[in-house]
């Protein structure tokens, strides 16, 4: 009579320690860039507040004042004369500027146009230009004296073209900023477009939709992400205007004033008017304004496209 064997006996398993044993290695790739990001981001903005904080006294020196210069300058008017402006910059130029962004895109997309790598690099080389260089051309454009604008006047026998007049100024800086910055919006919406799958075109063809609807169905909706993406970019451009109005201040003197924009306040505030403290003030309240709108403009385009 046989009997029956014993099961073997189950090795007992290893036992984990109870803190698991971590693997640095990954932070010494990102470590670099963490260093830098903070030196270079992350300790000027807590400077930045720091500063706020603080306020520069002919009797006492540096004297800590909490929230006074956010008080202060939200009872500023230049500051909110120099916010205005620029937000009726962005509400002008931006929407001009990336709609003929948009139409020199689909020309170029589109299989009718020839040339369409002279076209390309014409609309974008402008971009290629320094702004401080394409303001100065721009200046010497709109000078009434040694310009185009003097000699068109000239010929007309009358002050027709007033760039630099209080009433044309803004607009005069808009279409700078336009030739500046439409070849680098068309780009975006270019490339976007030649991700978009042929065989939708090649449908749409078929059901025997125009170009009108083909741009419309298709080209539009495939864009609305890169449009947001420009927006976003131009919106914050708009914010930090400064290279064009503070270059050509010296040719208009009378009408673009030390706080035409936020960023030219804030920079005559602390190299001029040595007004560290209140210049950082203006900046850091700046940098919310941008951000939170540029926040709003991004969630409003997520949900749109969610949809």
């Amino acid at each position: 009579m046989t009997t029956a064997s014993a099961p073997p006996t189950a090795r007992p398993l290893p036992r984990r320690s109870s803190r698991a044993r971590r693997d640095w290695r990954g932070w010494a790739f990102v470590g670099p860039f963490m260093i830098v990001f903070l030196a270079v981001l992350v300790a000027p903005v807590v400077y930045a507040l720091i500063l706020t904080l603080f306020r520069q006294q002919l009797v006492g020196g540096t004297a800590f004042v909490g929230l006074a210069n956010y008080a202060q300058l939200f009872q500023d008017p230049k500051f909110w004369e120099s916010l205005f402006r620029v937000t009726l910059f962005l509400l002008i130029q931006v929407p001009i500027m990336l709609a003929l962004s948009l139409i020199a895109a689909l020309a170029l997309d589109s299989a009718r146009l020839h040339g369409t790598g002279f076209f390309r690099i014409a609309i974008f080389l402008p971009y290629a230009v320094p702004g401080v260089v394409a303001a100065l051309i721009w200046g010497f454009i709109y000078g009434n004296q040694f310009g185009l604008t003097g000699s068109i006047n000239d010929l007309l026998g009358a002050e027709v073209l007033r760039p630099f007049s209080a009433d044309w100024v803004l607009a005069s800086i808009g279409n700078i900023v336009t030739w500046e910055f439409m070849g680098y919006n068309m780009l975006i919406f270019y490339a976007a477009l030649k991700v978009v799958p042929t065989e939708l075109y090649e449908a749409a063809e078929i059901d025997g939709a125009g170009q009108i609807r083909i741009i419309s169905g298709i080209k539009i909706p495939a864009l609305r992400g890169s449009i947001v993406i420009a927006t976003i970019f131009s919106i914050i451009g708009s914010f930090q205007l400064f290279n064009e109005p503070n270059l050509l201040k010296n040719l208009a003197p009378n009408v673009i004033s030390s706080y035409f924009t936020p960023n030219m306040y804030a920079y005559n505030l602390s190299f001029a008017g040595q007004q560290f403290n209140y210049s950082a003030t203006v900046a850091i309240v700046m940098g919310v304004i941008t951000a939170t709108i540029a926040y709003i403009v991004q969630l409003r385009g997520s949900r749109q496209e969610v949809r």
